[in-house]
This record gives structure tokens, C-alpha cells and sequence, in this order.
């Protein structure tokens, strides 16, 4: 790690990475957002990238949650958060059996398949807000704790149940921002458990802290000025293609 933090190639790759988080984490889009860990994985090991950019998604997680303070849809979070504890837990249990790159081939069908489903939906029905559904619920957001555990990747099933729902933009980032915070906040144990914390990762880590609130409170910024009928396409366009880099990073690797 002493020779990490003296690389320059370190400093290229760690902090765009962490603006292109930052910048998702506050709302703009969770496809930049998917960028960052491979970004960092130019130059150094995967799982090594993840477990340093956990501490800096809890620094963003509290900016966000400052930046969306007032905003938020209690019902979601109510329906949504036990899920997602479960999905952790099958994460923590499975976590030497199922790979990251399973996981991201599998969400990244699954958002592809979703951006479909609306891309091909007439206008009205894109309009019409869906209501809540306690067993749809359930289920993915069982699914988002584990793909959120298992490869950071729980955006995309948190949001093909979160945004057929038709929530004002405002509301549906502070919902997002608050079910997310906790769930990497619950993260932080197992990762523990399993070792991905050692002194010299939370150094690295500690190195890219300055810049993830800033990122984090621009991309909140822009989102808040953003009219529902820019925010919903933008966002499915997002979903497409973070599919579609999750589904190319899945299958390079496993092929």
C-alpha cells in the first residue's frame, strides 16, 4: 500500500472515480456511479478497490443525506429495509460461494430487461405511477442487499421497484439516499467480519475523503434543478447503461 500511495497512476484512476460516485451518490444517475470501482481496478486488485471505497460511500452516504434532508417516502423505506437486511445476510452467508462477476451479469440483464419493458410501454402507461406492492418490495429489495453486498450493485434493483412509482424527483433521491446509507452502514460489520478492512486500505481510503462530499453535494445540486419530465428519462437512460456495463463486466470475466 506504501508503494500504492505513491503512484501516481493511483491518484489518476482513485480520484475521478470517486467524482463519478460522488456525482451518483447525489443523485445524478447510478451508471456513473458503476464506473468507479472498475476504474480503480486499472490499478490495483478488485476486491481490494471495493473494500476502499466502502468508507468513502458512507462519507458520501452522510452528504447526501444532508443534501436530501426533508425528502423522502416513509412507506418505501418501511417496505423496502427488511428486504434488504436479508439480502445482506444471504450476501454474508454466501459470500465465498457466489462471485461478483455472477452478480453483475445477472443485475445487468435484469436492468436491461427493465429499460425495455419501458422503453416499449405506451406513453400513458410510462406516466401512470404504479402503487406500492408489498411482495414486489420485498423481493427486490432482498435482491439490492445482496448485489449491494456482494458488488456494490444494488441501484439497479432498488430502482425497478422505486421508479415505476412516479415519486417527485426530490422525494425519490432522499428515499434512495436514505435506504442506501443504511444499507452500506449495515455492510460495514460483515465486511469486517470477512476481512476487507486492514489499516492500509482505510489509508488509501482516507486520501480520497476531501473529494467525496464535494462530488456528492454537486451532483445534488444539479438533480434538484431537474423537472420530472427530464428526471424520469434521464434516469432510465441511466439504468440502460449501467446494465449494459454491468452485463460487459459480468460476461468478460466469466468468459
Amino acid at each position: 500500500m506504501h508503494d500504492l500511495l505513491l503512484n501516481p497512476w493511483f491518484y489518476a484512476a482513485a480520484i475521478p472515480a470517486t467524482i463519478l460516485i460522488g456525482l451518483s451518490k447525489g443523485g445524478l444517475g447510478g451508471a456513473m456511479g458503476q464506473v468507479g470501482v472498475p476504474l480503480m481496478a486499472l490499478v490495483m486488485p478488485p476486491v481490494q478497490a471495493a473494500a476502499i471505497m466502502l468508507p468513502i460511500l458512507i462519507i458520501m452516504d452522510v452528504a447526501s443525506l444532508w443534501s436530501w434532508r426533508g425528502y423522502r417516502d416513509a412507506k418505501t423505506l418501511k417496505l423496502m429495509l427488511p428486504g434488504a437486511f436479508l439480502g445482506i445476510g444471504i450476501g454474508w452467508l454466501t459470500a465465498s460461494v457466489v462471485t461478483d462477476d455472477m452478480v453483475k451479469l445477472i443485475v445487468g440483464a435484469v436492468a436491461i430487461i427493465f429499460f425495455a419493458r419501458y422503453f416499449f410501454a405506451s406513453a400513458a402507461k410510462r406516466a401512470a405511477a404504479q402503487p406500492h406492492n408489498a411482495a414486489a418490495a420485498t423481493f427486490w429489495s432482498t435482491i439490492a442487499g445482496f448485489t449491494s453486498f456482494v458488488a456494490h450493485a444494488g441501484g439497479p434493483p432498488y430502482q425497478v421497484y422505486a421508479l415505476p412509482l412516479r415519486q417527485d424527483p426530490k422525494v425519490y433521491n432522499g428515499t434512495s439516499v436514505i435506504f442506501f446509507a443504511i444499507v452500506n452502514a449495515v455492510k460495514v460489520i460483515p465486511y469486517f467480519a470477512l476481512g476487507q478492512f486492514d489499516a492500509e486500505n482505510l489509508k488509501a481510503a482516507a486520501v480520497l475523503v476531501p473529494i467525496a462530499p464535494l462530488a456528492t453535494f454537486a451532483g445534488a445540486w444539479i438533480v434538484k434543478r431537474m423537472r420530472p419530465e427530464v428526471f424520469y428519462p434521464f434516469m432510465y437512460i441511466m439504468i440502460l447503461l449501467m446494465g449494459l456495463k454491468l452485463s460487459y463486466d459480468g460476461l468478460a470475466a466469466l468468459l
